[in-house]
């Protein structure tokens, strides 16, 4: 398939996780890519990885926290290839102690620092991203990732919660305020699924494994998900990034032309479809009223 040939497409935190997933998805579509990442050299392999493939990519340091970062990535874009059709806001970090600090302990410093990521960088993303798009004829499209803890709290994750809580805020605002110019804002929020690298230090090496595939190597390669996986929809394989990327691509591809301001929530493995009220499966009220 070619969704993406002749589009330009800037890809925030590309350079592990889902965003290098859908950049190597997505050039081998045809698609002209600038990947960043707040690590230079994770950008700059996965360009190298794309260009050795016959693609076209150029990789670069951009921390979506400071503005004239995103607005040099967009300029990038434009200047090599003289537009932008795709923004992937994608870049995401998660709190100190990943998840083991109390949110009454949480520091104002870890908390600009998450909500710089996951909120802020989300709009100086379709910011820049918007000022080149209004500007052609045809528009454009932004894609945010943001997180089911933006739709149900992670336990211990309250910065972040409310940053992707407010990222989904925006993602309606932005697709609101610039659908005038043919420019569509959408989400995806992803449950399961995701890179096992985001809950390592920003240097480990690139494993290109969900939380779920590294847990299966660890055993063994054996999966039960009965037992190893928490959610009511039993597959007969672990939730991995392609995915979390499926969904991306989708929102990103023109088969989604007509689509704006919603978040999907991506690889949820059916978490969203029942309530969490601690309910037997085969019950009857009467049996619900005698166990009170």
């Amino acid at each position: 398939m070619s969704r993406f040939a002749n589009k330009v497409i800037v890809i925030t935190g590309g350079g592990s996780g889902l965003g290098r997933e859908c950049a190597l998805r997505w050039a081998e579509e045809g698609g002209s890519i600038v990947v960043t990442d707040l690590i230079e050299a994770r950008a700059l392999a996965v360009a190298e990885e794309i260009t050795a493939k016959g693609g076209q990519a150029s990789g670069r340091s951009a921390d979506v926290g400071v503005e004239s970062d995103m607005e040099a990535a967009v300029a990038a874009a434009v200047s090599r290839w003289g537009r932008l059709d795709i923004m992937f806001a994608n870049a995401g970090r998660g709190p100190a102690g990943f998840g083991a600090t109390p949110l009454e302990d949480v520091t104002e410093e870890d908390w600009d620092a998450v909500n710089a990521a996951v909120y802020k960088g989300v709009f100086f993303s379709g910011k820049h991203a918007c000022r080149q798009m209004k500007q052609q004829p045809d528009g454009g499209n932004i894609v945010v990732t943001t997180s089911a803890g933006g739709l149900n709290a992670y336990p211990g994750f309250g910065p972040y919660n409310a940053g992707k809580a407010g990222a989904i805020g925006l993602i309606k605002s932005m697709a609101y305020d610039w659908g005038r110019y043919g420019i569509r804002v959408n989400g995806l929020a992803p449950t399961h699924g995701m890179s096992v690298n985001f809950a390592m230090p920003s240097d480990a090496d690139v494993l290109g494994l969900s939380y779920e595939q590294a847990m299966v190597a660890q055993n063994g390669g054996q999966w039960d998900p009965v037992t190893m996986f928490s959610g009511p929809l039993k597959v007969g394989r672990p939730p991995g990034l392609g995915d979390n990327a499926s969904v991306a691509t989708f929102l990103a591809s023109d088969e989604s032309q007509y689509l704006s301001g919603v978040t999907i929530p991506s690889c949820d493995g059916g978490s969203f479809a029942r309530t969490s009220i601690p309910i037997p499966e085969a019950w009857s009220l009467e049996q619900q009223v005698a166990a009170q």
